[in-house]
């Protein structure tokens, strides 16, 4: 559902956080449901007036019962530095929040029961985006870090991986409390969509490594140059094993060597990728240099 635009930015509400504000307005406690939908809302004002600032548009954001969801995801991620840089300023935005709620309890603006609140919901926002699972901030950090190691595509489906694990853990945490009195139907809901929205960026992750390909193709063809990265594969390995290995913003040269280390000769990112289009994941490195 569209709520409105803000800073030439257009903002959506995902259903989940419609539903979990409705939790709270069923439960007679809708005031909290609106500091929780507020601090949420300059969480991810944060990230997008972040994002500008790094040179990346951002025009849509999609509110989430933990966050926000812009639609720069790719382009970031294809940018592990700006990726990071962009994915702390959330948490920061709330500790910040949370300083900023303890000065004013200092100074006898407060409120009994509302001001905890904010103050519980500000650290809780900031601690839980910190998880090193996909979609959450700290997800993108450790999906950043390990992009230059493991490439785009295997770092993105190992964080992902890493948050549907924690969305059935929080799930299971959340219908035990329900069942021993101790919370309510908000941390199911919040289990459940983390767990729908990390399946959704672990199976968007060879859509992701596709447009790294493409983005590194077109920048090399309008830069002249790109730094380049060297492999050493076998000729019996797959070229879906092969490809896993490639990070963002480096073109990839493999030397090709027999069983007894020899060389053979030299294929580029661009025969390799061509290849696994056109033959699959299964065919070798070695068969790119039959008939050379």
């Amino acid at each position: 559902m569209r709520l409105g635009r803000l800073l030439g930015i257009d903002f959506h509400v995902n259903p989940f956080f419609l539903a979990l504000i409705a939790l709270f307005f069923v439960a007679g406690v809708l005031d909290r449901g609106l500091i929780a939908f507020g601090v949420v809302l300059v969480h991810e004002m944060t990230h997008a007036l972040v994002a500008r600032h790094l040179g990346i548009p951002v025009n849509q954001v999609e509110l989430l019962p933990f966050g926000g969801v812009a639609r720069v995801e790719a382009e970031l991620a294809l940018d592990p530095v700006r990726e990071i840089y962009v994915a702390v300023v959330g948490p920061a935005s709330n500790l910040a929040m949370f300083a900023l709620g303890l000065g004013l309890k200092n100074y006898g603006i407060w409120h009994e029961s509302l001001g905890p609140f904010f103050l519980q919901c500000n650290l809780l926002m900031a601690l839980f985006n910190l998880l090193p699972v996909l979609p959450l901030d700290g997800g993108r950090i450790y999906r950043a870090f390990r992009a230059e190691r493991d490439g785009i595509g295997e770092a993105t489906y190992k964080a992902a991986w890493l948050g549907q694990v924690m969305a059935v853990i929080i799930l299971l945490a959340g219908a035990a409390g329900i069942w021993a009195g101790y919370c309510g139907l908000d941390i199911p809901v919040v289990a459940l969509f983390l767990l729908y929205a990390a399946t959704r960026e672990r199976l968007a992750s060879p859509y992701l490594f596709m447009r790294m390909i493409r983005d590194k193709h077109e920048e090399l063809a309008r830069e002249g140059l790109l730094p380049v990265a060297h492999l050493a594969a076998l000729e019996s390995m797959p070229l879906g094993r092969l490809v896993r290995p490639f990070v963002p913003r480096k073109f990839h040269l493999v030397s090709v060597l027999d069983r007894r280390h020899r060389l053979l000769g030299t294929v580029t990112e661009t025969a390799v990728i061509n290849a696994l289009l056109q033959r699959g994941g299964h065919a070798t490195v070695g068969e790119l240099l039959e008939g050379e």
